[in-house]
């Protein structure tokens, strides 16, 4: 499989579906294409060396790893970014992705290319790609969020605006980050079978460049009605639950789109999963468990059951759709989840009431 092509600058980004463009030789710039270490020499930066700022000398990579389709203004990013890694004595690049590649092969081509830091640049997809390639290798992952629901920033609490993003990725945070392991691939935030995937299946993309996370609340009104399954639920391989539901969730993070903490326990730290069993049988039930998820209540009952283990296997009596992270993956009568405890380390905000160090504003 040959390298990824890097882009200096917006004008190098792909300029339909699938295209590449590998930049020649002579267009490559120092310190912001080189992924090599050693190569480039480190950048000088006005001011003092702040948290976060490289010591002189070679120049590490961090790598962008953009959904291009979710960037407004690429060149305009492109700037930012680059002015950001070079405050701080960081050699960028930028590897937009593609149809063949939603960010997984580019993330593993940044870490053996020498990259220290990866930055997933999209929605919970794109995370979830560079989460999974960067798992293991012990090269930081950060999050710059430009999805429609961005649920792993959320409840990694990294904000939407750039600088602030950025701000958080070059600075010294980390947090352990758990991932989670559905039928063998892994995902940052939840995985689900059954009503909670139907309705993933059927919110329309362009509904969600427009409309954001409502767009999945316009699909789930639709399917507030139906037959629950038969569901058969086993904790760490001894409790069982024999339930009938609509929809059966597994969280290593517990947000639903728009923020809204359907497991409020749930931390992408704790070495846990939450599992969600949702069972409404009238409107008066959604309305129910809409309260709870309102108020973060723990209250439970037969509408909405939590419970939290090291590996959950479900099973249903019929086949369902399935997805995770927000992906639908094939349908099935069954989902096993397990769990990859600090998995990764990924960059976070300072804790309230620290000093985060100043990203310059182009």
């Amino acid at each position: 499989m040959d390298p990824p092509a890097s882009i200096e600058s917006a004008r190098w980004w792909p300029r339909g579906p699938g295209h590449r463009r590998i930049p020649r030789s002579s267009e490559l710039v120092p310190n912001e294409t080189t992924v090599v270490p050693g190569r480039a020499a480190w950048p000088s930066a006005p001011g003092t060396l702040s948290e976060g700022t490289r010591a002189p000398g070679p120049s590490p990579a961090v790598a962008f790893v953009i959904n291009r389709t979710l960037v407004r203004d690429p060149e305009r990013f492109a700037r930012r970014c680059r002015a950001a890694a070079a405050a701080r004595g960081w050699a960028p690049l930028f590897l937009p992705t593609t149809r063949e590649d939603h960010g997984e092969g580019l993330a593993r081509h940044a870490a053996a290319a020498g990259a220290e830091l990866v930055f997933a640049v999209g929605g919970d997809g794109t995370v979830r790609a560079c989460a999974s390639a960067l798992a293991g290798t012990g090269v930081r992952l950060a999050i710059i969020p430009r999805g429609t629901a961005n649920l792993a920033a959320h409840a990694l609490g990294i904000p939407h605006r750039l600088g602030a993003a950025l701000s958080a990725g070059f600075g010294s945070h980390e947090t352990a980050l758990d991932l989670g392991v559905a039928e063998g691939a892994e995902f940052t935030t939840m995985a689900g079978i059954g009503l909670d995937a139907a309705v993933v299946d059927a919110t329309r993309r362009e509904r969600k460049l427009w409309f954001g996370w409502l767009a999945y609340a316009e699909a789930g009104l639709g399917h507030l009605h139906g037959t629950p399954n038969h569901f058969t639920v086993r904790l760490d391989g001894a409790r069982v639950l024999h339930r009938r539901a609509r929809s059966v969730v597994v969280g290593n993070a517990g947000l639903l789109p728009g923020g809204f903490p359907l497991l409020p326990d749930a931390r992408p730290d704790d070495g846990l999963l939450d599992v969600g069993i949702l069972a409404p049988t009238a409107l008066t039930d959604w309305a129910r468990i809409g309260y709870r998820v309102l108020t973060r209540s723990r209250r439970d009952d037969h509408c909405l059951e939590r419970f939290r283990a090291r590996r959950v296997e479900i099973t249903a009596d019929a086949e369902l759709p399935r997805e995770t992270d927000g992906e639908i993956i094939p349908p099935g009568r069954s989902l096993t989840v397990t769990v990859r405890p600090g998995a990764l380390a990924i960059r976070t905000p300072l804790a309230d009431g620290a000093r985060p160090p100043a990203i310059l504003e182009v």
